[in-house]
């Protein structure tokens, strides 16, 4: 923290820190970890240690001999992943995969509300006393909870609630309380998973963790059934639309063929059929006029080159020329015959010749009409072929407009074919899917049943108590170390240096902590026993101020605390009669013109003092007293010494603190606490050094702190803290490290 004034600095606000001679305490080895240091403050707060570890310990003894025996049973449910293939079908529901998550997911699904609550009804556990508090007398804890709760109840507004409402409460009550007894937890890395409950009876524990376990199979069961079913149901409600679907897509087809002449036979259509028909025929007629008019031509050819027509083809497969040729060689022989026997001119030669005659022109018109018939078939053959290529045109000219219509028909019937498909899956589906129901199997199954416990599971005494004696242990430390952070008061050095970051000037003992016998005042002691640690402890306070200044005099020390009753005046006087006696000349100022208690501890009550003074009303000696034991001067207030005026920051204050600092080795300030009165603050900054007080494990930090704050600014010079009041029998407790640590070692030194 920033204090008012370092002891080696210039004049000024600045940090102080350090012990005298520079050195500075805290670092190195004093932070490093301690077993001494700890047993200190355990020795200090053994008393607090044994209280709170004691009434933990004692606890927790009660509670478990007060508790009621609970008996714990386990059923083994392991995860199968094996499948058993009555059908190769594909489930609706599949089985559990292989996995460590699905494990873990199935054990909170066992601890889950819904399977409670099952259980529950099952086994009408919400009429056990032992699940619903409401069938059992409550015990007293449960009676004072409930007073309390009713007395809550009273003073909130009251809710208007059905008893549909509140027996729900009350099942939801009974579900709260069989869970807390349930314990699922997954065995190790197996896909083994222990279904553990607690009871207060044995059979009853057994008979829940099967329960459990058992309905746990059934939910996945009744999980495959249910999903089977509605996949049934889904799949029957939408194939009645496929199924209209396909009839409506069907149908649009066959009235578009109709409508637009696309019908088909054997998978072809009608005008396909048609022209390929045609094509066929077309091409027969076209071979038959060709065939034809060959033969035609052929026989004109034969005629032309002087032919009688005997050769032509056609004539020769004439049964007509064939007869006539027959004829014409029979007369033919018989003019021969006639020729030889009767000559050229004879009646029978001339007949015969002229039925020859007659033959020959009978088969020149059978050629000739075989000529006629000829061309007449070429006619008829290109007449044939013309008809059949106006027909194939037409029926060309019907299947352009067909092939147009069959873009939206090929549209139509892939809109059929889809619906057909989709229709046909899901008929498929829904065969497989109803040929499931009744085979659904578990993918879980029960390794072991929960058997009847031997022993009970809790309260497990050994364990209680070894657990007991750790708590109170570990709450026992944790009293002691809160007693510490809760403790605001100084007791050692390191936490003057440390905690406030100033110097440490010493400690100022409880006199009755070093002295024995028969005990006087402290400002007696010091002279009584000049030898003593008390007085001791004034010579070393001493020393620590006038060193606190390296290189520039102490002579007016200003002698303040946070807080009244941290033992100002009696260290004052008990300095000034202790430096008078080594031979210095000291004087001491009363500066708390509100308790004037160095008039106290001496038992005089001047009628002038130092307000006097300062008002010019009389002289510095005529108020200055002596001690007479010691020699030691002394400048008291007055009784009316109580004034509204700032007489320590006037120039007159000055002037006496100049003529005091000349005239005397040490000029002591008993000055008033800070933070009650601001008389301090004034005068502070006049003194060479201030020395502030601190009653040993009483002032608190922050009070010093506070002090510190309102003094900072001033241009005070702070010299350091001193502890007053210090137990020195209990010191060793707690200054480890400090001098009054070790007193009891060297006590013996002093002269009591």
């Amino acid at each position: 923290m920033n204090a008012f004034s370092h002891p080696s600095a210039d004049p000024g606000f600045e940090e102080a820190g350090g012990s005298p001679g520079g050195r500075r305490v805290g670092g190195g080895l004093a932070d490093q970890f301690d077993l001494r240091r700890l047993s200190n403050m355990f020795r200090r707060r053994l008393r607090l240690f044994g209280a709170i570890a004691g009434l933990v310990f004692i606890a927790v003894v009660l509670v478990t001999m007060t508790a009621t025996p609970m008996y714990t049973a386990t059923a083994n449910v392991m995860l199968d992943t094996r499948r058993e293939q009555v059908t190769n079908v594909e489930a609706v529901l599949s089985g559990l995969p292989a996995d460590s998550s699905v494990v873990d997911t199935e054990v909170e699904i066992i601890k889950s509300r819904r399977l409670a609550e099952r259980v529950v009804n099952a086994l009408q556990l919400d009429k056990d006393p032992e699940f619903n508090p409401a069938l059992g007398s409550p015990g007293p804890v449960a009676a004072l909870t409930g007073a309390v709760s009713g007395a809550i109840a009273a003073v909130r507004p009251q809710e208007v609630q059905d008893s549909a409402v509140a027996e729900q409460k009350a099942q939801e009550r009974v579900v709260d309380s069989v869970l807390r007894g349930l314990s699922v937890r997954r065995s190790g890395l197996t896909y083994v998973i222990n279904v553990s409950f607690e009871a207060e009876s044995a059979p009853k524990a057994a008979t829940i963790a099967n329960k459990f376990a058992e309905l746990y199979l059934l939910e996945q069961l009744e999980a495959k059934f249910d999903a089977t079913q509605q996949a049934t149901t889904w799949l029957n409600s939408r194939l009645e639309g496929l199924r209209d679907q396909v009839l409506a897509a069907e149908a649009s087809v066959q009235q578009y063929r109709i409508a637009n002449n696309l019908l088909s036979a054997a998978g072809t259509n009608l005008t396909e059929q048609e022209i390929s028909n045609y094509n066929m025929t077309l091409s027969q007629a076209r071979a038959q006029v060709a065939e034809d008019e060959a033969r035609l031509n052929t026989a004109r050819s034969q005629l032309a080159r002087g032919s009688t027509g005997d050769d032509l083809g056609e004539a020769l497969s004439s049964p007509v020329i064939t007869q006539l040729r027959q004829q014409r060689a029979s007369v033919s022989a018989r003019v021969a015959d006639l020729q030889g026997r009767y000559g050229e001119r004879h009646p029978e030669m001339l007949t015969a010749n002229r039925q020859l005659t007659d033959i020959d022109a009978q088969i020149q018109a059978e050629i000739q009409r075989i000529i006629s018939n000829l061309e007449a078939k070429v006619q008829v053959s290109r007449q044939r072929a013309s008809a059949i290529g106006g027909s194939l045109s037409s029926a060309r000219g019907a299947l352009a407009g067909n092939n147009q219509a069959q873009v939206r028909l090929n549209e139509l019937e892939r809109t059929a074919e889809a619906s057909r498909t989709l229709y046909e899956s899901y008929l498929n589906r829904y065969k497989e899917t109803s040929s499931q129901q009744g085979i659904e199997t578990s993918d879980a199954r029960v390794v072991s049943q929960a058997t009847i416990p031997t022993g009970q599971s809790s309260p497990k005494v050994p364990l209680n108590l070894a657990l007991g004696l750790v708590l109170a242990l570990g709450a026992g430390v944790a009293a002691v170390v809160l007693a510490e952070m809760l403790d605001a008061g100084l007791a050692t050095a390191e936490d003057v240096e440390q905690r406030l970051d100033v110097s440490y000037l010493g400690a100022i003992p409880l006199l009755a902590s070093v002295a024995e016998g028969k005990i006087s005042s402290p400002i007696d002691y010091v002279i009584e026993k000049p030898l003593s640690s008390f007085a001791e402890a004034f010579r070393n306070l001493r020393a620590s101020v006038t060193y606190s200044r390296l290189g520039e005099p102490v002579k007016v020390v200003a002698i303040t605390s946070s807080l009244p009753g941290e033992g100002k005046t009696t260290t004052s006087v008990c300095l000034a009669r202790s430096a008078a006696q080594q031979g210095l000349r000291v004087v001491l100022v009363d500066c708390d013109l509100r308790r004037r208690s160095v008039n106290r501890l001496f038992g005089a009550e001047p009628t002038r003092g130092l307000i006097e003074v300062l008002a010019g009303e009389a002289s510095l000696e005529e108020v200055l007293t002596t001690d007479q034991v010691t020699g030691a001067r002394l400048l008291p207030l007055a009784k009316s010494s109580l004034t509204p005026k700032d007489v320590f920051g006037s120039a007159a204050m000055d002037r006496l603190l100049d003529e005091l600092r000349r005239t005397y080795d040490l000029v002591i300030l008993d000055t008033a606490p800070v933070l009650p009165v601001a008389d301090t603050r004034v005068l502070a900054p006049k003194a060479d050094v201030v020395v502030f007080l601190a009653h040993w494990r009483k002032t608190p930090q922050h009070a010093i702190e506070a002090a510190f704050r309102l003094l900072s600014g001033t241009g005070a010079h702070l010299a350091g803290v001193a502890l007053t009041q210090v137990d020195m029998k209990q010191q060793s407790k707690y200054g480890y490290g400090d001098p009054g640590y070790y007193y009891a070692e060297y006590k013996k030194y002093y002269v009591s």
